[in-house]
């Protein structure tokens, strides 16, 4: 299958925290065989189209079945397992997927896409960082497309996962304020109970850009 992205592969000099967490997380799906869409991939998924960058893509459960879908897909994580995972099936299905172990705490848009996915992944980089992807992927969304983002907020109280000071939790309405000017397609919140009596607290956002 010919490639359908250029993008330099980035690997991390060192792993932190985080990514050893949802490294050792995801070895651990793949040997159960555990490839169940989340709640935030389930939404997301009737909002897939055309060519689509998964930031942040996790084992790739959103990547492959957006690829089943007739999407072509760029998918970036961190995690080698996870990496690793995606590309073995994207060659035995012959998928249209490129996947990329990339550090996105560098990492720059370079292209425009027709959706561009965010799902748990802003909250793990730091405060001035995270706006700034944000602000990348507002800006390589094409008119007409579509932004899925997806970050815990304030009031989250489970923080093992983090690195003690590359985190940020996002304001109750942040994220949707973000977006004036775009159409809201779907606006949701929910909370998860977490290890030590502890919450998780996401908000989730479509939001389609205007344009044609």
């Amino acid at each position: 299958m010919p490639r359908l992205f250029r993008y330099p592969e980035i690997m991390a000099e060192l792993i932190n925290r985080s990514i050893e967490f949802f490294d050792a997380q995801f070895q651990r799906q793949v040997q159960e065989g555990d490839f169940t869409l989340n709640p935030f991939e389930r939404l997301s998924l009737p909002y897939l189209r055309g060519q689509v960058l998964d930031l942040g893509s996790g084992l790739g459960n959103l990547t492959i079945e957006a690829a089943r879908n007739g999407c072509s897909v760029l998918a970036l994580d961190a995690s080698p397992n996870a990496i690793e995972r995606i590309r073995s099936v994207a060659a035995a299905d012959g998928l249209a997927i490129e996947a990329i172990l990339a550090d996105l705490t560098r990492y720059q848009i370079t292209e425009d896409f027709d959706v561009i996915v965010s799902i748990g992944l802003l909250m793990f980089l730091e405060r001035s960082r995270a706006q700034e992807l944000l602000r990348d992927i507002h800006q390589h969304v094409r008119p007409g497309g579509s932004a899925i983002i997806n970050v815990l907020i304030e009031g989250t109280t489970y923080l093992g996962m983090f690195e003690p000071t590359q985190y940020y939790l996002f304001g109750h309405s942040e994220l949707q304020s973000s977006f004036d000017g775009w159409e809201i397609l779907e606006s949701t919140y929910h909370n998860f109970e977490a290890p030590g009596k502890t919450v998780k607290m996401f908000t989730t956002v479509v939001a389609r850009k205007p344009g044609s």
